[in-house]
């Protein structure tokens, strides 16, 4: 037998899980300067927690599963769910609101012909417990700040609302079927059968012509002007408040420059109510994450309370990295000692990482081939373990006389 991954899964290597690992510190230093506190939720949830949050979303992206007990058991697709069954259940009664980080595996199930990842590495923060454009605007900050700490030069962050389109929805006037199949062409892009939904006769016109444009609208201020014409002829206007406050607030601070509203984005789950987040980068096919507003998630579980949030998809957001040339920094190997005595080379070797410097022990004992380890290994120095001292090698494994105590 030859052992293979499971579709969909894949092994990470030295070098790419070291930089990995190196950009999910750097956001999450972001996360902790906003006071974000980490936590962590299993990686399985009853499904119908999941589908309580989530409802029909959910519904092909879980990877399900029974207990000995016969509880349907689903790994997580995402975290929000997660966080917001934890909040739910573990913080009642304790005064919020709750600032949140995370950096968490979730798995999603995907058809084999998609060949898509089925498990990824998610890192987002969620704010729970309070409501409006300063907390929207707050959660953007902080993605915006995240993607520059990660070391990202190119990056847009585009912001829209979900709210504009449930106001169009309820007055368009077509039933539940109808609405589905907006919806879904809607979070597909498919503006094409977007316009053949909004054209059918029992439509409202006005608010069919609506539907049809706004999807198309993006920019800066003038988007939100541009939306608010777009839907004056329906009397939606005031779905736009949120967002224009949100804009004005990012204006200030000078987030903005990284922003552009954009009344296409829809998220893939269908819990958000008004702020929708997404992040992309050049040469990455996919948004590096998103997130938004779910103000009725925790409802649903018995706890009421407003929410925002994003999470940030670590592999796309390396992929990112590459595409623009940009190298993550990494701390090298500082030494690498080998000797004749084994006793000494351990105790050298402690000595120098109680120093605070990063020693391997070589696997071989002669001086040339510690000085080969060191420099197949990137080591800045190679070191020859000697009674209580330490002697320096060259690329050849020559004695250099350099003698550190």
């Amino acid at each position: 037998m030859r052992p293979v991954t499971p579709r969909g899964f894949r092994d990470v290597l030295f070098q790419e899980a070291a930089e990995r690992r190196a950009v999910t510190d750097a956001i999450g230093d972001v996360f902790d300067r906003w006071g974000y506190g980490p936590v962590e939720t299993p990686a399985v949830e009853e499904y119908r927690t999941l589908e309580a949050g989530a409802g029909a979303s959910l519904e092909g992206t879980a990877f399900r599963l029974f207990d000995l007990d016969g509880t349907l058991l689903a790994l997580r697709p995402e975290m929000t769910l997660p966080i917001a069954r934890l909040v739910a259940t573990r913080l009642v009664g304790q005064q919020g609101p709750f600032r949140i980080r995370y950096a968490a595996d979730v798995y999603r199930e995907h058809a084999s012909l998609r060949g898509e990842a089925r498990q990824f590495t998610q890192a987002g923060v969620e704010l729970i417990g309070v409501n409006g454009p300063a907390s929207d605007a707050e959660v953007v900050s902080v993605l915006v700040e995240s993607l520059e700490a990660a070391g990202l030069i190119e990056f847009t962050i585009g912001i829209g609302t979900v709210e504009v389109l449930r106001a169009l929805l309820d007055a368009a006037g077509g039933d539940a079927q109808w609405r589905g199949q907006v919806m879904a062409a809607a979070h597909r892009g498919d503006l094409v059968g977007l316009d053949g939904l909004t054209r059918l006769a029992e439509i409202d016109p006005a608010a069919g012509q609506a539907l049809r444009a706004v999807p198309r609208i993006g920019g800066g201020a003038d988007a939100i002007a541009r939306c608010r014409e777009a839907v004056a002829s329906v009397g939606c206007e005031g779905s736009l408040e949120a967002l224009a406050r949100t804009w004005a607030l990012l204006e200030a601070t000078g987030v903005s420059e990284r922003v552009r509203v954009d009344f296409g984005i829809l998220r893939s789950f269908d819990y958000y109510t008004g702020l929708i987040i997404e992040a992309y980068a050049p040469g990455v096919g996919l948004p590096l994450g998103g997130g938004g507003r779910y103000d009725d998630v925790l409802a649903a579980f018995g706890s009421p309370m407003p929410a925002a949030g994003f999470a940030l998809t670590l592999e796309r957001v390396h992929i990112a990295l590459r595409a623009q040339g940009i190298e993550v920094d990494l701390p090298g190997l500082d030494a690498v000692v080998g000797g004749e005595d084994t006793a000494e080379v351990l105790l050298a070797a402690s000595t120098l990482r109680d120093r605070g410097l990063r020693v391997r022990i070589a696997a071989v004992s002669d001086p040339s081939g510690i000085a080969a380890e060191a420099a197949r290994e990137g080591a800045a120095r190679a070191w020859f373990a000697r009674g209580s001292g330490l002697s320096a090698l060259d690329g050849d494994g020559c004695e250099t006389g350099e003698v550190a105590s």
